[in-house]
């Protein structure tokens, strides 16, 4: 039987509207709800609020739930770790669920030879631990990321960071010797070039002119980047991009780290991102859907890289028992079907959405790989002049017809369901999505 959303109040009912009023009293103001959705209870990719009514979820709570909420292997699996161990900080002891699942990532991280993980409890913390492993292993000082990255917000991820000034505002100063460079964005190329006669100019501008008149390569300890960067725009790079800079990486013994915080995991069809271009990075950051909604985050490098001694790194909570059997759980669903199904149905997904470009011109870019696929508005392909307000209007119609979507980078759409999604919740999500767009467009 085919499911479909079903809006029975006005939005936010009754019961959320009390409910917002008492968090507007005692939760921080400082998190980005753009529309009044209280949550009751969710199972796959349907959520219901606290009035009944019930939504599709393209969100799948940032990227987080690959496994739809409630996937039931993964709540039994929590369910039979909560009666044996809930916490015991394995910074301080040792305990089977966390050396299992360090062993079931290693077998999984790209590369030949010995590996080992650091765990915490978000991607942030991850991208973190990344950030002062490579400062501790190479003993170099300076590091290069990317314009339009988000990896975090504690201070030397948000360092790393160049997504929005708010995020940043009022909080210098930030970890010192951080050179943001521009990312290969095609769409909006920052040399006002044309992929492939720009022969990655983006690339060689990095040796040719930063490392010869500003930074000096031999102190930088690593290139930190997103194989397809996830806030700044869902934007994919050319094959060989992420090639081409590691060699400049190596050239130099600098250290590439990989943020595989959203990209990771199954979701663009591979277990990592990174896969689809061919590159070996020396240091995995990883989280969000790798334990199914609950807080895991995780940093993967190397033996001989990942060298540091007792005391230098730690987390009280990173690799909790619970979230770690969550992870297995969720791993053995990713590898038996999750990521092949990434892969059909995102197809299926970015084939609809490139239909709906032809008849909207306001959709001036679609592009993604498996299910994580996103939709660059713009008022005219021409001028391509973001479509902030577009955005906005198009997500808060989508949410009152039922469908759950939120934007990323400055006027892009981003779909990110759970890799257990169907054909017709794609095709679900496709008729809402062209209603909205029909309706605030034109």
């Amino acid at each position: 039987m085919k499911k479909s959303p079903l809006i029975k109040t006005e939005l936010p009912g009754p019961k959320a509207k009390k409910l917002i009023k008492l968090d507007k009293s005692y939760v921080s103001p400082s998190y980005t709800r753009i529309y009044p959705l209280v949550v009751e209870k969710a199972e796959g990719l349907w959520v219901h609020d606290v009035d009944g009514n019930i939504f599709l979820d393209f969100t799948a709570g940032i990227a987080v739930n690959a496994t739809g909420h409630c996937h039931p292997q993964v709540v039994k699996a929590v369910q039979a770790q909560s009666e044996k161990l809930l916490h015991m900080s394995g910074t301080d002891f040792y305990y089977k669920p966390q050396i299992i699942l360090a062993e079931k990532l290693n077998s999984l991280a790209p590369g030949k030879g010995k590996k080992r993980v650091y765990f915490g409890n978000s991607g942030a913390e991850a991208v973190e631990a990344a950030f002062k492993l490579a400062r501790w292993h190479t003993k170099r000082e300076l590091n290069l990321a990317f314009f339009g990255a988000f990896h975090g917000r504690t201070m030397g991820a948000l360092s790393l960071t160049a997504s929005k000034t708010v995020q940043k505002k009022h909080y210098n100063p930030f970890v010192p010797g951080i050179t943001h460079i521009p990312y290969a964005y095609c769409y909006r190329c920052a040399y006002n070039l044309c992929y492939p006669q720009c022969d990655l100019f983006c690339v060689r501008w990095v040796e040719d002119t930063l490392f010869r008149t500003t930074v000096p390569p031999e102190e930088v300890a690593a290139i930190f980047v997103e194989p397809i960067q996830g806030e700044g725009g869902y934007i994919v790079p050319p094959l060989e991009f992420h090639t081409e800079m590691y060699k400049i990486a190596k050239k130099y013994g600098i250290l590439y780290v990989a943020d595989e915080v959203q990209s990771g995991m199954g979701r663009t069809g591979k277990m990592f991102a990174m896969q689809h271009f061919g590159v070996e990075a020396d240091i995995l950051a990883m989280a969000k859907g790798i334990a199914s909604g609950l807080p895991l985050g995780a940093m993967i490098a190397p033996a001989d890289i990942m060298n540091w001694e007792a005391g230098s790194h730690a987390s009280t909570f990173g690799g909790n028992p619970l979230s770690c059997q969550a992870a297995m759980a969720t791993i053995d669903l990713l590898e038996k079907k999750l990521m092949e199904n990434a892969t059909v149905q995102g197809e299926r997904l970015k084939a609809g959405l490139q239909h709906l470009q032809k008849i909207y011109v306001c959709m001036g870019d679609v592009r993604g790989k498996g299910l994580m696929v996103g939709v660059e508005l713009v008022k005219d392909r021409e001028s391509k002049k973001p479509a902030a307000d577009w955005r906005a209007q198009i997500i808060r119609k989508t949410f009152e017809k039922g469908l759950l979507l939120l934007g990323c980078g400055e006027n892009s759409i981003r779909f990110c369901p759970a890799l257990t999604v169907t054909s017709a919740e794609i095709d679900e999500c496709l008729t809402i999505f062209e209603e909205a767009v029909k309706e605030v467009v034109g």
